[in-house]
């Protein structure tokens, strides 16, 4: 019934993780009075964690078993205007309530219903700022070596005070969960809340040691319990006595809190007759009472609720979500081993109840709060006279469900009865002088006899021997939400007692405060609201009750500031401050709204729409202007910019169509502002002379819309891509015309013209023939819409068409063919059949049926089988014999091929294999195993069937981006137990598993072509590339082309996860093949992680442990010489640079050229960096960096920098954001201005690598349509759950 005290935690402590955002920026023109430019470039960082030292102790209870439920809302709609984009920085103010919520990671709501709970626990809060910097240590000192300093409660400090003092709507546990060593994947992992109130408390302990604050958890919520045994012939007392945090009390078969406290506390259990005890004293068996008091009552008492069983019957888990009732107060004196104390003493008030929603295998928590300093805003409508109609009607409602609960019922008419017995007979009569009914003919069907009901609720009345005669249960009295007195006293002084107590108190919780605070969500609830926590899938989970005669000082009282640390006050006044005056910017900029004036000198008018002469981006100007100012302002504006306008100049609202721009009505009312003629940000304003453009008068209005139509016919069996059921045209058409004119445009008189009348095209239910009688009617009058798609039948497809009913009578619902081509032998001619199917068609009828058109050996009947073949021309799982058309999930016209080879049994796995690292170029392979085949049996069938030999290999699953996931560890194991399910594709890999902890890292050896002898002739280094990388490599030849590096494989390292960059460079210098090369110091060498055969990641900073650098199970590095020490910078970027040969295209070597971005990473800091590094002139200079997987160019350009003079940007727009993307190891080109104009960035070589990038690919394609295979039977497997896992805390050793 009682848990020891928690373990300590013995780990190292770690620090934040660095998260950046990517900057944006535009082109606008500067007028003068008028802000134009797009939004400020973003971004954000947190420092790097510390190193993690010593040991992490996991603890685990229910692992990962409350997963949370959430779901990703996407608002954006088309055909609205574009809203403003909120800085993403930039957190909302606070609501009505005053409180600030926290944020959810992904499944941390548990995590933040305890950090509330804590935060309103005023002495913990108050006991943890008492702890000052000089014994914590300062978060900045973080990253320094030698320092201890104690992040978790310098952590839980900060963030306390955010909660109090930020105006923010929500804080972010983000510092905090760094802290506790945590990463991405446990911040999406939700665990149980009781689980972490221990292991943060246990983290608490060992952090603190050594400051003043060692004993704050044991000062605030230690108590000690004491079992005793009492022989009955001697009296001897043996006696034990255990510590407890928390208390943990029995759900099940217990009505509420009282009554388990009762059962543990009071009852006594007594050994007698067959069990009986062993005295000590008396030295045999002796019959004893054995029971269970408190000894100390801590000032807080924190109750877990054992709301989760595992029924052995089902084997399964489940939860209690029957009715478990507690008290506002409680009375703790029946419960304890001294009595003598005052009252007051014992009496305990409930704070804190957090509350799981949901079932055991998901859900999610949030808390119910009594705001203790009256911190918040505390509004509540008042009861009846403010509620609404439909919160009446609501309570009306469950007024009504409880004067009909027959539970309320009974237990009404015993207690109106002088007698406290009452015969069950005499009952049933008094409920029918009660109710005008019978108990049988009102509720024997849903509860059975009144008898059995009675029986049934033997928590609430009490049946005599013979069934005959039924009273109240007593508990029931007092096993209820607020009792003030005990279900068990039986003392008449001690009801008393607690009655004055309660007496006293009652003015003091008159006015609780209560708040519901869900995740950020944080709203003021009644105290009534509890009861609802009582039963059901919400539930409370945990209670939290303080000492009544805990009194608060006066000054606490709605003072968020008290005895809150100045260091932390000045934070967030400062943070405030900056918040306030972001908050005003971001109002100020919500004001403007981006106009884009479309120019008429820039348009011609065609096919009923205008069209701009030149591209989209010429002809638009984007202006931003401050919508509060009137129209006269905005058109002397436009008239300002535009210095070459001559005559009238009027401005129209305009939108862009699929078909074209068009006008609508001209702006008039110069005195009007923007906002109040409904102009919004993204408006297309048309610039021109109000009558024509381009000497063609204009329609304007809604009655000229240009509407732009999907032509529909169908296809051919020789036209279109495979499956292909329509050739589609688009045609503009302006909507005032007649559809007879558009007939006669589109088909010839006897043609049939139908209209998709539900906007679904895939249903000939859906189709519509216009009649003859609409074709004088305009488009807009028969319902067509600019987009929409009209279907034109010929005379010999009239056939489809029914048209006395006006639809179609055959379409895509009933399939009218398929292809079949023959894969089963190669050798013979290639044979393609067609085969006439409805959606109801069986597969195996198909197969049959085109076996026996292409004339094929009859025994293929019983030894084939079809599989559908992919649009890259990959043969896909088989589709089962007993599926339908419809089933299989084909559409007209979709191949199969038709395989030898007998379908699986419904016990086995149809899976892909690729032997070796490179899955890009191994082919893929096919076998069948049992789904019960354990991985080594698995492993050991892919070897014979590869002809492989030895024990040097192991299983990978490969993930749906084509990437090797992590190694099947569990070689007994079996396939199904692992979630291996038919069409999945494994990786049989080389090399043996390390042990648990530790890498195995493949290491290649790296060479830029700067330090590789030049080979003048560009088809001479290709030939040079192929002969280095070896025939495996050379089939995906391009990857070494665009790299321009040399790699040799020089062997594998084994090196434990908590070893240092330091320590891998070190045992790299020790293989063989580097030996050779006499590598002074590890500080000359530079290593990459490598992704497809190429660098990836440069890693930094010699004394980072490598777990830090979570490079993973399947990580490959690469070792590059250096000619003199380096030590890169956080800040640090690495960049390779390559000039121009002028007059040629080719490049001088690359050198590279460490840039520190810590100031800006703008496109003007690196053209100014690179100038001065070649002494040239900044403009003088072009750069363009290359994307090698498309042997492109991308030029870099600062004109956004220098078009934004006017307006100060706080940041400018950073190159490692998007499009540039900038990183270490990136190539920049180089073009001398002053002795070459030639402006292409492109050479020979990067022609002949998109020339040997198409060969490649179509040389793909070709093999996947030849590959022969097996063809089996696809299994539907169960999902399983995924593994439960266990919650941890870092914590640094201090002593």
């Amino acid at each position: 019934m009682h848990r020891a005290p928690p373990y300590r935690l013995l780990s190292g402590e770690a620090g934040g993780r660095k998260r950046q955002r990517p900057g944006c920026g535009g082109k606008r023109t500067t007028l003068p009075g008028v802000l134009c430019g797009s939004g400020r470039p973003r971004g954000a960082s947190r420092g790097a964690r510390r190193p993690t030292e010593g040991l992490c102790h996991k603890f685990a209870m229910f692992g990962d078993l409350f997963d949370e439920d959430f779901s990703i809302l996407s608002s954006n709609q088309c055909g609205k205007p574009k809203s403003k984009r909120k800085d993403p920085e930039l957190p909302n103010p606070r609501e009505n309530t005053n409180l600030s919520g926290i944020k959810n990671q992904g499944g941390t709501c548990y995590l933040n219903s305890l950090l509330q709970t804590l935060l309103f626990t005023p002495e913990f809060r108050e006991a943890l700022f008492s702890i000052g910097p000089e014994e914590l240590g300062s978060l900045e000192d973080t990253h320094k070596p030698e320092s201890k300093v104690r992040v978790i409660p310098l952590q839980l400090q900060r963030l306390f005070a955010q909660l109090l003092l930020l105006d923010q709507h929500a804080a972010s546990t983000a510092d905090l969960t760094d802290s506790f060593g945590w990463n991405g994947n446990e911040e999406m992992r939700q665990h149980d809340v009781q689980e972490l109130n221990r292991i943060l408390f246990s983290a608490l302990e060992t952090s603190l040691v050594g400051t003043s604050g060692h004993n704050l958890i044991n000062q605030l919520y230690h108590g000690t319990l004491v079992n005793q045994i009492v022989c009955k012939e001697c009296k001897n007392v043996s006696e034990r006595q255990e510590d407890f945090l928390d208390l943990t009390v029995a759900v099940k078969d217990v009505s509420g809190l009282e009554e388990a406290l009762w059962n543990m506390y009071v009852e006594e259990e007594h050994f007698e007759r067959e069990n009986l005890y062993r005295c000590g004293a008396c030295n045999k068996l002796v019959e004893a009472i054995k029971s269970a008091k408190l000894r100390k009552l801590p000032p807080f008492l924190t109750v877990s609720l054992l709301r989760f069983n595992f029924d052995f019957e089902k084997c399964e888990r489940y939860k209690e979500t029957r009715c478990y009732t507690f008290p506002i107060q409680i009375n703790l004196k029946p419960f304890c081993e001294q009595t003598q104390l005052d009252d007051l003493e014992y009496m305990y008030e409930l704070f804190s109840v957090i509350i799981h929603k949901g079932g055991c295998y998901g859900g999610h928590y949030h808390v119910y709060i009594r705001d203790i300093d009256e911190l918040g805003n505390w509004q509540v409508l008042e009861e009846d006279g403010s509620l609404n109609d439909e919160d009446k009607d609501l309570k009306e409602t469950e007024n009504d469900k409880e004067k009909d609960n027959p539970l309320t019922i009974l237990k009404n008419i015993l207690l109106e009865v002088e007698s406290t017995e009452m015969a069950v007979d005499c009952l049933a009569q008094k409920f029918w002088e009660k109710k005008s009914v019978s108990w049988n003919k009102k509720y024997r069907k849903q509860y059975g006899p009144i008898r059995k009901y009675l029986q049934n609720n033997s928590q609430d009345f009490l049946l005599s021997s013979d069934g005959s005669k039924v009273r109240l249960n007593d508990q029931s009295h007092y096993l209820s939400f607020g009792s003030q007195s005990q279900s068990h006293l039986r003392n008449e002084d001690e009801k008393m007692s607690l009655g004055k107590a309660s007496t006293n108190l009652k003015e003091h919780f008159s006015e609780s405060h209560w708040f519901d605070l869900n995740d950020s969500k944080v709203q003021p609830i009644r105290e009534r609201e509890i009861q609802k926590q009582f039963q059901g899938n919400e539930s409370a989970y945990m209670l939290f009750y303080r000492k009544s005669q805990m009194m608060r000082p006066s000054e606490a009282r709605g003072n968020p500031r008290y005895r809150v640390p100045s260091h932390l006050l000045n934070e967030m006044d400062t943070a405030n401050i900056k918040l306030q005056k972001k908050r005003e910017e971001c109002d100020l900029a919500d004001n403007n709204i981006d106009l884009h004036l479309h120019i008429c000198s820039h348009y011609k008018f065609c096919n009923g729409a205008l069209h701009p002469l030149h591209s989209q981006k010429e002809s638009v100007l984007d202006l931003t202007f401050d919508k509060r100012k009137t129209l006269g302002e905005l058109q002397q504006a436009v008239f300002q910019l535009l210095e070459f306008w001559e005559g009238d100049l009027v401005l129209s609202l305009a939108k862009s169509f699929p078909a074209g721009l068009h006008i609508y009505q001209i702006l008039e009312g110069d005195d009007s502002t923007l906002s109040s003629t409904g102009l919004f940000d993204g408006a297309d304003i048309f610039v021109w002379n109000g009558k024509e453009v381009d000497g063609v008068e204009v329609q304007t209005g809604i009655d000229h819309e240009p509407f732009l139509i999907n032509v529909l016919r169908l296809a051919g069996h020789n036209e279109g891509r495979k499956g292909q059921q329509f050739m589609e045209s688009q045609h503009v058409f302006s909507c005032s015309l007649s559809l007879r004119m558009i007939c006669e445009a589109l088909t010839s008189s006897k043609g049939i013209i139908l209209k998709s009348h539900s906007g679904s095209e895939k249903e000939a239910d859906n189709w519509k023939v216009i009649p003859e009688e609409d074709m004088e009617k305009t488009l807009r009058a028969v319902g067509l819409t600019d987009g929409c798609s009209i279907l034109v039948l010929d005379s010999h497809d009239q056939s489809m068409v029914n048209v006395t009913g006006g639809n179609l009578t055959a379409f895509t619902h009933d399939i009218s063919w398929l292809q079949v081509k023959k894969i089963c032998n190669l050798e013979a001619e290639e044979m393609q059949v067609k085969i006439t199917a409805t959606v109801e068609t069986m597969m195996s009828d198909i197969r049959i049926k085109a076996i026996e058109e292409m004339q094929l050996d009859k025994e293929l009947v019983n030894n084939s089988c079809l599989r559908p073949i992919g649009k890259n021309g990959k043969l896909l799982c088989p589709v089962p014999e007993d599926y339908t058309v419809k089933e299989a999930e084909l559409k007209m016209g979709s191949l199969l091929g038709l395989c030898s080879g007998k379908a699986p049994t419904a016990t086995q796995l149809f899976l892909y294999f690729i032997v070796g690292h490179d899955l890009q170029c191994s082919p893929e392979k096919e076998i069948v195993v049992e789904e019960t085949a354990t991985v080594k049996e698995c492993l050991n069938l892919i070897l014979k069937k590869s002809d492989l030999t030895g024990d040097d290999w192991h299983l990978r699953k490969i993930d749906w981006c084509y990437e090797a996931g992590e190694p099947l560890n569990e070689e007994n194991a079996t396939l199904k137990e692992l979630s291996i399910c038919n069409g999945d594709i494994l990786n049989v890999a080389e090399g043996k598993l390390p042990p648990k902890g530790f890498l195995k890292v493949p290491v290649w050896w790296y060479r830029p072509f700067s330090q590789v002898k030049h080979i003048n002739n560009i088809q001479d280094q290709v030939n040079c590339i192929s002969k280095k990388v070896g025939p495996s490599a050379s089939r995906d030849l391009p990857t070494f082309l665009q790299s321009e590096v040399d790699l040799c494989y020089v062997g594998d390292i084994e090196i434990s996860g908590e070893a240092f960059l330091e320590d891998l460079k070190i045992q790299v210098m020790t293989l063989p093949s580097i030996q050779e090369f006499s590598i002074p110091l590890p500080e000359f060498l530079r290593v990459w992680t490598m992704e497809k055969k190429q660098p990836c990641k440069l890693l930094r900073s010699n004394k980072e442990k490598l777990h830090k650098l979570k490079l993973g199970s399947r990580v490959e590095i690469c070792i590059e010489p250096l000619f003199k020490e380096e030590n890169l910078g956080p800040k640090d970027l690495l960049l390779r640079i390559l000039m121009s040969v002028p007059g040629e295209r080719d490049y001088y070597h690359p050198v590279d050229l460490i840039w520190d971005i810590s100031k800006e990473c703008t496109a003007s800091a690196l053209r100014g960096k690179i100038a001065a590094y070649y002494s040239l002139p900044v403009e003088k200079i072009e750069i363009a960096k290359y994307s090698p997987g498309k042997f492109e160019w991308m030029p870099i350009s600062s004109w956004t920098q220098q078009m934004s003079k006017k307006k100060k940007k706080k940041k400018s727009d950073s190159l490692q954001s998007s499009p540039y993307s900038l990183k270490d190891g990136d190539i920049i080109g180089v073009k001398n201005l002053l002795i070459d104009d030639n402006t292409d960035f492109s050479t020979i070589k990067d022609d002949i690598g998109k020339q040997m990038q198409k060969q490649l690919t179509i040389e793909k394609t070709r093999q996947r349509e030849s590959v022969q295979n097996d063809c089996f039977h696809e299994k539907k497997v169960t999902k399983h759950r995924k593994p439960e896992a266990a919650l941890s805390i870092s914590v640094g050793v201090f002593s």
